[in-house]
């Protein structure tokens, strides 16, 4: 039997605990029946409790690899996860001028779960006029879209990253004291949708990137953006609650919970 895999291609960080970064990409991809493809943004040193240590990898090595398998693959999303220098940022930025008809989905990893800082802000300033105006999808936590938007407000966040030139915008809502977790859509100039959903009672690690991962798999199938974006935050819930604990630090999130429904 044949099966339709689309190819999305994914810019990430190696997480060597397994829990974030292109390890929690393809798993998302694979759960969507899509074939990933990765290039490796940057190398850490880091564990399910925090990262300890960031080692970017060259522009060049990142354009070479890029341009090499979007020459021999169909792409039909790119997904950005961690990018960790303002170097990468451009590089990236390289790529996705060649290829504007692939929607893109950005997560702006600015920094670890546990809390350690992964940009500065000359990155922040890349992101900003280099990646958001490629972008179809940027899916900031509340904490980043405040630094990317340099307010504090989050529907004022939202409407100020469509005008940076992001067709949609998803701020979630887990890092803000509310009873339940509200994830907030903005598209067309204005305040779009608001998704609430049970807040779960643990930490996740990896949660950010299942979530992108999971829109640019199903903008890859054809799907259009706010159906692409409402399964796939029905599909990251769906693995935090099946979430396990290997380690000591955070949950992570179980994206082959499907797996255990069969």
């Amino acid at each position: 039997m044949i099966l339709n895999r689309p190819v999305v291609l994914s810019f990430s960080g190696h997480d060597p605990s397994g829990g974030a970064g292109v390890q929690a990409d393809i798993e998302a991809l694979v759960s969507h029946r899509c074939h990933a493809a990765s290039v490796i943004t940057a190398l850490t040193e880091q564990d399910t409790r925090n990262v300890k240590k960031l080692i970017p990898q060259s522009p060049e090595a990142i354009v070479s690899q890029a341009n090499t398998l979007l020459n021999d693959l169909p792409v039909k999303a790119f997904k950005i996860g961690l990018i960790g220098h303002h170097d990468t940022a451009a590089a990236i930025h390289a790529v996705l001028k060649q290829h504007p008809h692939i929607p893109v989905v950005l997560d702006p990893v600015l920094a670890a779960g546990g809390g350690a800082e992964l940009s500065n802000a000359r990155l922040i300033a890349a992101i900003i006029d280099l990646l958001l105006p490629c972008t179809t999808v940027l899916t900031p936590n509340s904490e980043e879209a405040r630094k990317l938007a340099r307010l504090s407000d989050l529907n004022d966040c939202g409407l100020a990253l469509l005008e940076k030139g992001c067709d949609y915008v998803l701020i979630t809502g887990t890092h803000e004291d509310t009873p339940s977790v509200s994830n907030q859509l903005f598209h067309d100039w204005r305040s779009f949708e608001t998704y609430t959903w049970d807040r779960l009672p643990f930490s996740y690690h990896g949660s950010g990137c299942t979530l992108a991962a999971s829109i640019a798999a199903l903008l890859a199938h054809g799907l259009e953006p706010l159906q692409a974006v409402m399964e796939a935050q029905e599909y990251t819930w769906n693995s935090l609650n099946a979430a396990s604990r290997p380690g000591q630090g955070q949950h992570i999130p179980n994206r082959f919970f499907w797996m255990d429904e069969e």
